[in-house]
Protein backbone atom coordinates (compact mmCIF):
# COMPACT_ATOMS: atom_id res chain seq x y z
CA UNK A 1 0.00 0.00 0.00
CA UNK A 2 2.87 2.37 0.79
CA UNK A 3 4.37 1.89 -2.65
CA UNK A 4 1.02 2.56 -4.31
CA UNK A 5 0.64 5.84 -2.40
CA UNK A 6 4.24 6.77 -3.21
CA UNK A 7 3.88 6.11 -6.94
CA UNK A 8 0.53 7.86 -7.07
CA UNK A 9 1.72 11.07 -5.41
CA UNK A 10 5.13 11.00 -7.13
CA UNK A 11 3.30 10.86 -10.46
CA UNK A 12 1.00 13.69 -9.40
CA UNK A 13 4.00 15.78 -8.27
CA UNK A 14 5.90 15.28 -11.53
CA UNK A 15 2.81 15.86 -13.69
CA UNK A 16 1.85 19.04 -11.85
CA UNK A 17 5.46 20.30 -11.99
CA UNK A 18 5.45 19.78 -15.75
CA UNK A 19 2.10 21.57 -15.92
CA UNK A 20 3.66 24.52 -14.03
CA UNK A 21 6.37 24.85 -16.64
CA UNK A 22 4.28 24.17 -19.74
CA UNK A 23 1.21 26.28 -18.85
CA UNK A 24 0.85 29.58 -20.67
CA UNK A 25 -1.27 31.33 -18.03
CA UNK A 26 0.41 32.26 -14.75
CA UNK A 27 -2.67 31.64 -12.62
CA UNK A 28 -2.92 28.02 -13.80
CA UNK A 29 0.79 27.54 -13.18
CA UNK A 30 0.40 28.79 -9.62
CA UNK A 31 -2.54 26.45 -9.00
CA UNK A 32 -0.57 23.51 -10.38
CA UNK A 33 2.31 24.44 -8.08
CA UNK A 34 -0.04 24.17 -5.11
CA UNK A 35 -0.92 20.63 -6.19
CA UNK A 36 2.79 19.85 -6.49
CA UNK A 37 3.45 21.18 -2.98
CA UNK A 38 0.66 19.06 -1.50
CA UNK A 39 2.00 15.97 -3.26
CA UNK A 40 5.48 16.66 -1.92
CA UNK A 41 4.06 17.07 1.58
CA UNK A 42 2.52 13.62 1.37
CA UNK A 43 5.84 12.18 0.20
CA UNK A 44 7.62 13.87 3.12
CA UNK A 45 5.01 12.41 5.46
CA UNK A 46 5.68 8.95 4.08
CA UNK A 47 9.38 9.41 4.76
CA UNK A 48 8.63 10.12 8.41
CA UNK A 49 9.55 13.80 8.19
CA UNK A 50 6.29 14.97 9.76
CA UNK A 51 7.51 18.46 10.63
CA UNK A 52 8.74 19.12 7.10
CA UNK A 53 5.45 17.81 5.69
CA UNK A 54 3.51 20.19 7.92
CA UNK A 55 5.77 23.10 6.99
CA UNK A 56 5.35 22.22 3.31
CA UNK A 57 1.58 22.58 3.64
CA UNK A 58 1.48 25.55 6.00
CA UNK A 59 4.28 27.69 4.59
CA UNK A 60 4.61 26.77 0.93
CA UNK A 61 1.16 25.59 -0.13
CA UNK A 62 -0.49 28.02 2.25
CA UNK A 63 1.32 31.30 2.77
CA UNK A 64 3.74 31.52 -0.15
CA UNK A 65 1.27 30.34 -2.78
CA UNK A 66 -1.45 32.67 -1.52
CA UNK A 67 1.10 35.46 -1.89
CA UNK A 68 1.93 34.31 -5.42
CA UNK A 69 -1.75 34.14 -6.35
CA UNK A 70 -2.34 37.66 -5.05
CA UNK A 71 0.65 38.95 -7.00
CA UNK A 72 -0.52 37.24 -10.19
CA UNK A 73 -4.01 38.64 -9.73
CA UNK A 74 -2.66 42.15 -9.04
CA UNK A 75 -0.80 42.05 -12.32
CA UNK A 76 -3.03 41.48 -15.31
CA UNK A 77 -3.16 37.69 -15.75
CA UNK A 78 -3.81 38.06 -19.47
CA UNK A 79 -0.47 39.79 -19.93
CA UNK A 80 1.32 36.55 -19.05
CA UNK A 81 0.65 35.12 -22.52
CA UNK A 82 3.77 36.08 -24.43
CA UNK A 83 3.92 36.96 -28.08
CA UNK A 84 6.20 34.68 -30.11
CA UNK A 85 8.74 37.43 -30.78
CA UNK A 86 8.99 38.20 -27.08
CA UNK A 87 9.40 34.52 -26.23
CA UNK A 88 12.27 34.19 -28.74
CA UNK A 89 14.12 37.07 -27.10
CA UNK A 90 13.49 35.53 -23.71
CA UNK A 91 14.91 32.15 -24.78
CA UNK A 92 18.19 33.81 -25.79
CA UNK A 93 18.64 34.85 -22.18
CA UNK A 94 17.00 31.82 -20.56
CA UNK A 95 19.18 29.12 -22.13
CA UNK A 96 22.53 30.46 -20.84
CA UNK A 97 20.98 31.10 -17.44
CA UNK A 98 19.59 27.55 -17.35
CA UNK A 99 23.05 26.18 -18.20
CA UNK A 100 24.58 28.32 -15.44
CA UNK A 101 21.97 27.09 -13.00
CA UNK A 102 22.72 23.49 -13.96
CA UNK A 103 26.44 24.06 -13.35
CA UNK A 104 25.72 25.62 -9.97
CA UNK A 105 23.52 22.68 -8.96
CA UNK A 106 26.23 20.23 -10.06
CA UNK A 107 28.86 22.19 -8.15
CA UNK A 108 26.67 22.33 -5.06
CA UNK A 109 25.81 18.63 -5.12
CA UNK A 110 29.39 17.55 -5.74
CA UNK A 111 30.59 19.65 -2.81
CA UNK A 112 28.21 18.17 -0.24
CA UNK A 113 30.74 15.62 0.97
CA UNK A 114 28.27 12.76 1.06
CA UNK A 115 29.66 9.44 2.18
CA UNK A 116 28.68 6.10 0.75
CA UNK A 117 25.95 5.65 3.33
CA UNK A 118 24.29 8.87 2.15
CA UNK A 119 24.94 10.87 5.29
CA UNK A 120 25.98 14.46 4.94
CA UNK A 121 25.68 17.72 6.80
CA UNK A 122 21.95 17.99 6.19
CA UNK A 123 21.33 14.30 6.83
CA UNK A 124 22.90 14.53 10.29
CA UNK A 125 19.74 16.24 11.51
CA UNK A 126 17.51 13.67 13.11
CA UNK A 127 14.16 13.03 11.44
CA UNK A 128 12.15 16.19 11.81
CA UNK A 129 13.11 17.30 15.31
CA UNK A 130 12.13 20.94 15.54
CA UNK A 131 14.94 21.83 17.91
CA UNK A 132 17.64 20.47 15.57
CA UNK A 133 16.10 22.05 12.48
CA UNK A 134 15.88 25.42 14.24
CA UNK A 135 19.45 25.17 15.50
CA UNK A 136 20.82 24.44 12.03
CA UNK A 137 18.57 26.98 10.30
CA UNK A 138 19.41 29.86 12.60
CA UNK A 139 23.13 29.10 12.95
CA UNK A 140 24.56 27.48 9.82
CA UNK A 141 21.94 28.73 7.34
CA UNK A 142 21.04 32.13 8.82
CA UNK A 143 22.31 34.17 5.86
CA UNK A 144 20.39 32.21 3.17
CA UNK A 145 17.30 32.31 5.39
CA UNK A 146 17.45 36.11 5.69
CA UNK A 147 18.30 36.59 2.02
CA UNK A 148 15.22 34.55 1.11
CA UNK A 149 13.00 36.73 3.28
CA UNK A 150 14.41 39.89 1.69
CA UNK A 151 13.90 38.39 -1.78
CA UNK A 152 10.23 37.68 -1.03
CA UNK A 153 9.78 41.22 0.27
CA UNK A 154 11.36 42.68 -2.88
CA UNK A 155 9.10 40.49 -5.05
CA UNK A 156 5.99 41.76 -3.28
CA UNK A 157 7.13 45.38 -3.58
CA UNK A 158 7.93 44.87 -7.26
CA UNK A 159 4.50 43.39 -7.90
CA UNK A 160 2.84 46.34 -6.20
CA UNK A 161 4.88 48.81 -8.26
CA UNK A 162 3.94 46.98 -11.46
CA UNK A 163 0.29 46.89 -10.44
CA UNK A 164 0.27 50.65 -9.74
CA UNK A 165 2.02 51.39 -13.03
CA UNK A 166 -0.77 49.76 -15.08
CA UNK A 167 -3.55 51.78 -13.43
Amino acid sequence: MEQLVFYLFATVAVASALFVVLQRRAIYSALALIVCFFSMAILFYQLGAYFIAAIQVIVYAGAIMVLFLFVVMLIDPESEVFALSRAKNLSLVALPLAALFGLLVFWGVSGLGLTESGTGAAASISKGEVKEIARVLFSDYLLPFEVTSILILVAVLGAMVLAKRTD
